[in-house]
């Protein structure tokens, strides 16, 4: 006899209960990959899911867990990725895979990809219908991979966005801008946001999570980043 589906509290039930039943449609497991550790307790890559970013930066940096620990990952549809930025945030160049601009054909690229390497990174040109998007759903949790969009996707399973920054390391106009203190914020579906500070860069590599009570470098002369 088979078991049945046990609901946990709160907030968490309904995305649990979705996710088990994709599970149990498609006949693969949703498994965890690997997840920045700057975002503990606030969000588990799986495969199978599509995730939302609101910057390049963030891509990159979800992008490079997965990529430090052996899996290929691509990235589509933008010509102007910071391949060396991307080496800083630890994405290994080697095993990654660039399509900068595939024109009309990015749905077939994205779908082509998603066969091969463990995560993609997709920057769409166009709007996304409900139907594409579950069209690649679907070919997600069959190959067990990954999707991370830059923009908006239909049934993403959360959205990854940057609050506020400020810049520090400059005095009086002068010198290198050296750390920027962030603040991320992550929401699942209609679930509140929860938010986390971070140093994104930091003076002492390229994503530090601030813990309070920790030393943190001085804010210097902050400067207020304008954020679209």
């Amino acid at each position: 006899m088979s078991a049945p589906i046990v609901l946990a509290p709160r907030e968490q039930t309904l995305q649990q209960l979705q996710e088990r039943i994709r599970g149990m449609q498609d006949g693969v497991p949703r498994v965890p990959l690997p997840t920045h550790p700057v975002l503990d307790g606030l969000l588990q890559l799986r495969t199978g899911g599509a995730y939302e970013v609101d910057r390049a930066s963030l891509g990159m940096a979800l992008l490079a867990t997965p990529s430090a620990e052996g899996s290929w990952v691509a990235v589509v549809g933008a010509p102007d990725f910071g391949v060396e930025a991307a080496a800083e945030l630890g994405v290994d160049l080697t095993r990654t895979v660039l399509v900068p601009d595939p024109g009309e054909h990015w749905l077939e690229t994205t779908a082509a990809l998603v066969d091969v390497v463990g995560v993609v990174l997709l920057r769409p040109p166009v709007g996304v219908t409900e139907r594409t998007a579950s069209r690649i759903a679907a070919r997600l949790r069959k190959r067990s991979a990954a999707l991370i969009v830059q923009g908006e996707w239909p049934g993403a399973e959360a959205r990854i966005s940057l609050r506020s920054s400020a810049w520090s390391g400059a005095v009086a106009g002068h010198g290198r801008l050296r750390s920027r203190r962030v603040v991320l914020g992550v929401q699942r579906g209609s679930a509140p946001v929860r938010e986390v500070e971070l140093w994104f860069p930091s003076a002492e590599g390229p994503v530090v999570r601030i813990e309070y009570g920790v030393e943190r470098p001085a804010l210097d002369a902050p400067r207020m980043e304008a954020l679209a």
